[in-house]
């Protein structure tokens, strides 16, 4: 058992570790910044190197396998800024961890779906019994794997589900190790790619209460105190979003585009155009709007919490997650 003065030594080393790594933060003009592989035009701001140019940070990109990994490093102090999905947002923020989503990535819709072997004789959900499907844990598919279960009746208990991250999924599918798999592309393509037929969708869920998004979660001390570089951050985020829009139809595997994001995806080009034709980009004004950042996330993120417990996923809830949701950057992004 500890001593009360080894308990005061122990939280007083504690506090001069945050506080120094605070000062760091405050003293230096870097940046790492926690990437996955969807395929969004986000990617394409990484590949410019603009954000860097327009406010002098050295930024790192560093690509986790899964939004529940990058939650963890964000915990850790090594990431500040990073790229989840609703899911791992709501328990980071059930567990009370310090972060402000402040962009939504994107709208997930179709982007994400339960694709399964033609031999393995899974037809709907109910067939899932006793078959093996992986997913990455604490990941939106995750989520919406159990939500897709429950909806149907079928408990979780009575499939075989396995955590694995996209590339491992991708791998384990070409062997032949899984029969299912709830997941994004570029891993979700290469399922199609080799047989594999959708029987559910993140859009299809989404219509029965289950709609999910990926943000971008910022350390809440570190950008307090780096306002200026996560505005910047939103512009450019912004821009790419807005170019998209307009000119993302007549994309194709040689657009400058296309390949920037299949670089930093690891993706197959040719894959490119239809897999993110499958999401939706809110605009600037729709972010700061009462559908997105100034209320309907943190609804959202509160019902998925609330799920999240009920599957035993997260130990408590909290009051109002509109804590954890900021739209104090977008706003000023707009001039506001």
């Amino acid at each position: 058992m500890s001593s009360p003065l080894r308990t005061r030594r122990q939280a007083l080393a504690a506090a001069l570790l945050t506080f120094s790594t605070v000062a760091a933060w405050s003293q230096t003009k870097e940046v790492t910044f926690a990437y996955q592989d969807m395929l969004v035009p986000l990617h394409t701001v990484i590949e410019s190197g603009e954000l860097e140019k327009a406010t002098g940070y050295k930024i790192t990109w560093r690509q986790f396998g899964g939004g529940g990994d990058v939650i963890r490093a964000m915990a850790s102090g090594d990431v500040q800024i990073g790229e989840a999905g609703s899911s791992p947002i709501a328990a980071a923020a059930s567990q009370g961890q310090d972060i402000r989503l402040f962009w939504i990535l994107d709208d997930i819709a179709d982007a994400e779906a339960l694709v399964v072997r033609k031999e393995s004789g899974v037809r709907g959900w109910k067939d899932l019994k006793g078959k093996k499907v992986a997913t990455p844990f604490v990941s939106t598919s995750h989520y919406q794997l159990l939500a897709g279960l429950k909806d149907a009746g079928v408990p979780a208990r009575d499939v075989n589900i396995v955590n694995l991250r996209p590339p491992e999924i991708a791998a384990a599918w070409e062997r032949g190790d899984i029969d299912a798999a709830f997941i994004w592309d570029p891993a979700l393509a290469k399922a199609k790619a080799s047989g594999g037929q959708v029987i559910a969708t993140s859009g299809s869920l989404g219509k029965k209460g289950y709609a999910t998004f990926d943000g971008l979660v910022v350390n809440a001390q570190w950008a307090a105190r780096n306002e200026a570089f996560v505005v910047a951050l939103v512009k450019a985020v912004a821009a790419a979003d807005a170019r998209y829009r307009k000119d993302g139809a007549h994309w194709t595997p040689d657009t400058p585009e296309v390949k920037a994001i299949a670089k930093w995806s690891k993706a197959d080009p040719k894959a490119v155009p239809a897999a993110t034709a499958l999401y939706r980009f809110p605009t600037l004004q729709e972010q700061v709007s009462a559908q997105w950042l100034g209320g309907g996330a943190a609804k959202a993120l509160a019902r998925t919490a609330v799920f999240l417990k009920e599957q035993g996923r997260v130990q408590e809830l909290k009051p109002d997650y509109s804590a954890f949701v900021t739209t104090t950057y977008a706003r000023k992004a707009l001039g506001r």
